[in-house]
């Protein structure tokens, strides 16, 4: 991920995206956690619209009102797609504590959340930052990690996590961390699943979910081109893994599965023009012939 260290001057200070600015608002946005059973394992997070769009939306209502009650100020709207240390800011304005696998966590609503920022020329009053932590000697986050990604608490190898593996990651999967992937397709929740302040889930989450993601079909996607991907998963977040590694992926979640009924895609897969989709079907296709 090199992108952070090479936008790392930018993220010093939130003057970079807006000349004048005084404070920062942050909010939270909660998403769906009642995944219907049935199609390829996504990220919770992702089973609605793509939050970028969804989020910037809902800060452009509270600039646009904002800026309408106080004449003379400016504001901008961002989410992670701007150089602003979120999570960082986020803790400054009360909103949580760092969690031992680095996620934010918030007493009430878990960490089951993406965080936003309206930054603003307007001088307010700052909330308290949270301090301390409520993880106590709870460790289940880290012992839960499949591919123990965690070197210690609030220690993520980001090389070693699932979510980096299946979307950030546009190379071949490293063969020894493949069959701790499992089924998941896109994205993993594992550590906030298994993290005791998201026992209660989100009832009313403020993102739509999107049946269409909870019905993924793995050996359907091998019968599709590569602008057929992208239109299946247009508006989604799916489509930050291209759609090469969205095949990447699915051939490796066919092969830890062992699903036999899956080979004729796979072999179709296994003469596929891209080089890291056949080889991922090669393998996958070991996987199950053995």
């Amino acid at each position: 991920m090199a992108y952070l260290t090479e936008r790392a001057e930018l993220r010093r200070h939130p003057e970079s995206m807006l000349p004048g600015v005084r404070s920062v608002i942050m909010v939270a946005l909660t998403y769906p956690t009642e995944i219907p059973p049935g199609g390829a394992k996504v990220g919770k997070y992702a089973h609605g619209p793509d939050y970028h769009e969804f989020c910037r939306d809902k800060l452009n209502l509270l600039r646009d009102w904002l800026q309408s009650e106080i004449l003379g100020c400016t504001a901008r709207g961002v989410t992670d797609s701007a150089p602003l240390l979120e999570r960082d800011f986020a803790r400054r304005a009360g909103l949580g504590w760092f969690g031992k696998n680095t996620m934010l966590i918030n007493k009430q609503l878990g960490s089951f959340f993406f965080l936003a920022g309206l930054l603003t020329t307007l001088e307010l009053e700052p909330d308290a930052p949270h301090t301390g932590s409520h993880c106590g000697t709870c460790t289940a986050c880290l012992d839960a990690c499949p591919t123990d990604a965690f070197a210690g608490p609030g220690m993520l190898d980001a090389r070693k996590c699932i979510s980096y593996l299946t979307i950030e990651s546009k190379k071949p999967m490293p063969l020894e961390l493949r069959p701790n992937v499992g089924e998941w397709f896109f994205g993993c929740d594992v550590c906030q699943d298994v993290c005791p302040w998201n026992r209660h889930g989100n009832a009313n989450p403020g993102l739509p979910m999107d049946p269409a993601i909870s019905s993924i079909n793995l050996i359907e996607l091998f019968t599709l081109s590569g602008n057929q991907i992208r239109k299946r998963f247009e508006g989604s977040a799916l489509l930050r893994a291209n759609w090469r590694s969205l095949l990447r992926n699915a051939a490796i979640v066919l092969g830890n599965q062992r699903a036999t009924g899956a080979l004729p895609a796979l072999r179709q897969g296994a003469s596929h023009a891209d080089p890291m989709v056949r080889e991922a079907c090669e393998w996958a296709i070991g996987q199950i012939i053995g």
